[in-house]
Order: structure tokens, then C-alpha cells, then sequence
């Protein structure tokens, strides 16, 4: 029997598909769907607040990859690959001499459902994945591509089927430090059909469920699809669990970083005519837990934090230099109480459902969107118009859009310049943003401290 390296840990990614993050427990789900999930965010360390940087697949695909920002990637919408020259996660471990291994959904070749070639894997050594998993697979017929290019169906519900391949990775992997980035398509819907195929008799488990309170008031698709997604969410959880027995059994449970997180929620249709692409937090407010050296007993982290955060976090777990074009930082010194120049707000790109930006912090969230004419294909805009302002502390399901109020022009105003400096800051050439008509709604009441919150 191989006996475990000690001396760097472990990563794995357990990366699941547009999943919200209030179908967890920590998050206030009464569903019990994710008590595994629950326990890693409670034993190890829970980013309460985090957000994706680009709720569309493949660009925030790229920004998790590479650590920037998708237009500086080149990854502005599902149809843009990875350049094939892009640094990944994968190049830094490989050169660390960490095996590196993918499973799973990889949508960073555009819309290809060929086998991905290997200068398009990312540098990942080990393969088992499609590039579009959604169209090369059901929920009953997993087919994959292994290294060589040739279609392998996996037994089992597709979940089940990617775990064990996961598994099968870490057993081959005992006395190497590695690197494994697994990806699931659950609980994004089945595009074929546009439904979420739970495994068989779990969607019955949940026919009654939990609606959140913006789907509560805006229904959309939920009320026949929230069965579904929580049955698939209820066995990625469970996926999770596997994982985790089989890092414990394995002896490297103590010696390994777990990472779970997803690339954006999901709204059913109730903020445009699909699922996300959207400023609201039902598309960009996601679930991030880590456990492992470094992360164990980290606690539950206030400060808002991107999901561009997380590479330069993995590399600094182990001990790997972040590379100086990583756009976020590392969560670690947070985890130690050092939350010292740590921002406030977090960014968001948005595409394809129309060009947007939007910045978020604590209680306020501002948004703008391309003018008609304006953009440069799905990549950004010379002129913006301004389309959302919501106080999330008065209106946190954001029911009460407020731009344009007489009440909040100094808010509008100081959430615009946030926003131009991480557009800047991001590369972007600095735009023209229309200000939203002035709708009369009283005097204002805030506080200065309450504006700039």
C-alpha cells in the first residue's frame, strides 16, 4: 500500500452547475438537502457571502481557471473558448509536480460536442469529461471522453457515475499531491428537455417544497421545477459525502483542501426568459465552503467575496506563488482575523441576456446595461444606461428596484464610481453611463455611513 505524501495537501474542486446557494442549510434551507455541505461550511470555513464574477457557464468557467476576469480572458459567453495560451490552475499545480486530473463538465471549447483536444484540456493531465455535458449526456447515460478522445458511458445516475471516477482518481493518486477539479453538471436543467431530472424517486421526496421569497412572489418556472433541482441538489450532496469518506478512509482527509463551490444560481425564469444572466442574487450569490490544512476551524467569513477569489486561495493553501494577474485574493489571511484592506463590494460581468455590470456590497447593489447600439459583440460597451439600485438591508429578495428615486441619488452615485473603478481596475475602457429619470419618492434619511455600506 502507497503511503500518503505529507508535505503539500491535496486539492479537489467539487464544482457543481448554476446551483443557489440558498438550497443549503447554512444559508437557512429547511429542506435538509445538504448536511454534508453543511457540516464542511460549520467544521471548516464558510464564505457567507459570495458571488460569482460572471453568471453565464463558460466565462465564469475562465475566471475560476485563470483567476481574471472574463473579458480579460477573452471568455465573454458560452460560445468564446480558452485561449489555448491561457495559464490555468492546472499549469500552476503541474508545475509544482501535483497530478492533475479533470472530470466532468468542461465548457471552456465553446459549444463544441466533439472530444476536447488536449492543447484545449487547460494543461489538465489526467481526462474524463465533455465539453458540453448537457448535450453529450442524460441524467441515466453518462457519456464522457477520456484521454484519448474516445466517448466512455459511465454506469449509474450521472452524479454517481462522475463520483466514482473521482474516487478512482484519488486512490490512484495516494502518494502524489494532486490536484483534481470535478465537475458536475447537476442541478443545472437538462437542456433537451428544459427540465431537472432528479435521480429516480428523489424528485417525489420534495413535492412540497421551499420556495425562497423571490420565487415565492415571482413564480417563473419554480413551482414545477423546484422538485427536480432539489432532488439533484440532494444527491450532489450526498456525491460530497463519498468524496469525503473516501479521503477519510484513505488517511488523507487531514492532508487534503476541499473546495466547494458553483458557477452561478439560478432564477427560473423570473428576471429574463431562462435561468440566469441576470445581476440579481438568485443568479450571481453562490455557496463557497472550504475545509482542509489552512481551512479547518476558519469559521464563517462576513467580508463579500468573489468567486475570482478562489484560485489565488487554492495556490496559497499550498504554499504556491499566486501569480501577480490574478485579479482576487487569497481568502486565507482571513481565515487568521486579518481582514485588513479587504474589499467591500464585489464585481460582476454579465453577457449574452444583454452586456451589464453591476457591483455589490453589503446592503446595496447597482447595475447597468448596455444601450442599444453600444456593445462591442458580448465583451462590453462604449455607454451604459443605469438599470438597478435595490437597498438589500430594507429589500433583500430585491422586489423594489429604486434607481432613478430622488431619495437615493447620492447612493446611485457613490455605487456608480465603485463600479467604474473595478471596471477600470478590470481592464475596461471607462464608459458613458446614462443616469436612470428622476422618479420623486420624498427626502432622504440616510446616513452617510448607511450609503457608503
Amino acid at each position: 500500500m502507497s503511503t500518503p505524501r505529507t508535505d503539500r495537501p491535496n486539492v479537489i474542486v467539487f464544482f457543481t452547475d448554476q446551483q443557489r446557494w440558498d438550497t443549503t442549510g447554512v444559508h437557512g434551507n429547511p429542506m435538509r438537502l445538504t448536511p454534508n455541505f453543511d457540516r464542511l461550511a460549520l467544521e471548516g470555513t464558510h464564505a457567507f457571502n459570495a458571488f460569482t464574477c460572471q453568471p453565464v457557464c463558460l466565462p465564469a468557467r475562465a475566471c475560476l481557471q485563470t483567476g481574471r476576469y472574463a473579458t480579460q480572458v477573452g471568455c465573454v459567453d458560452n460560445t468564446s473558448p480558452l485561449p489555448t495560451d491561457a495559464r490555468t490552475l492546472a499549469h500552476h499545480f503541474s508545475d509544482a509536480g501535483y497530478a492533475t486530473g479533470y472530470i466532468g463538465k468542461w465548457h471552456l471549447a465553446g459549444m463544441s460536442v466533439a472530444a476536447v483536444p488536449p492543447p484545449e484540456r487547460g494543461g489538465y493531465s489526467e481526462w474524463l469529461a465533455s465539453n458540453v455535458l448537457e448535450f453529450t449526456s442524460d441524467a441515466y447515460d453518462c457519456v464522457m471522453h477520456d484521454e484519448a478522445g474516445r466517448s466512455v458511458k459511465l454506469p449509474g445516475y450521472r452524479v454517481d457515475a462522475q463520483t466514482d471516477a473521482a474516487i478512482r482518481f484519488v486512490d490512484r493518486h495516494q502518494a502524489d499531491p494532486f490536484f483534481l477539479f470535478c465537475s458536475f453538471l447537476e442541478p443545472h436543467f437538462q437542456n433537451s428537455r428544459d427540465d431537472y431530472p432528479a435521480p429516480t424517486g428523489y424528485e417525489d421526496l420534495y413535492n412540497d417544497p421551499w420556495f425562497p421569497a423571490d420565487l415565492r412572489a415571482l413564480g417563473g418556472t419554480s413551482a414545477r421545477h423546484l422538485p427536480g433541482y432539489y432532488g439533484m441538489v440532494k444527491r450532489l450532496d450526498e456525491a460530497l459525502g463519498r468524496v469525503l469518506d473516501a479521503l477519510k478512509s484513505l488517511g488523507l482527509d487531514r492532508n487534503t483542501v476541499v473546495c466547494f463551490t458553483t458557477d452561478h444560481g439560478c432564477h427560473f425564469k423570473t428576471r429574463n426568459s431562462e435561468y440566469k444572466r441576470s445581476c440579481h442574487d438568485a443568479s450571481i450569490r453562490i455557496p463557497l465552503a472550504l475545509t482542509g490544512p489552512g481551512f479547518t476551524s476558519g469559521g464563517r467569513l462576513q467580508e463579500m467575496v468573489s468567486l475570482i477569489d478562489v484560485p489565488p486561495t487554492l495556490l496559497d493553501a499550498c504554499g504556491l506563488t499566486v501569480p501577480s494577474d490574478m485579479m482576487g485574493r487569497s481568502l486565507l489571511p482571513l481565515t487568521r482575523g486579518q481582514r485588513e484592506g479587504w474589499p467591500e463590494d464585489v464585481f460582476v460581468q454579465i453577457s449574452e441576456d444583454g452586456v451589464g455590470r453591476a457591483v455589490r456590497t453589503r446592503r446595496w447593489k447597482y447595475s447597468i446595461r448596455a444601450v442599444p447600439g453600444a456593445a462591442h459583440g458580448n465583451r462590453d460597451a462604449d455607454r451604459y444606461a443605469e438599470d438597478c439600485l435595490y437597498d438589500l438591508l430594507a429589500d433583500p429578495h430585491e422586489l423594489n428596484n429604486i434607481i432613478g428615486k430622488d431619495s437615493h441619488v447620492e447612493v446611485a452615485s457613490v455605487m456608480r464610481e465603485r463600479l467604474l473603478r473595478h471596471m477600470r481596475r478590470a481592464g475596461e475602457t471607462e464608459p458613458k453611463i446614462d443616469l436612470a429619470p428622476s422618479k420623486p419618492a420624498g427626502q432622504a434619511t440616510l446616513r452617510p455611513e448607511e450609503i457608503q455600506s
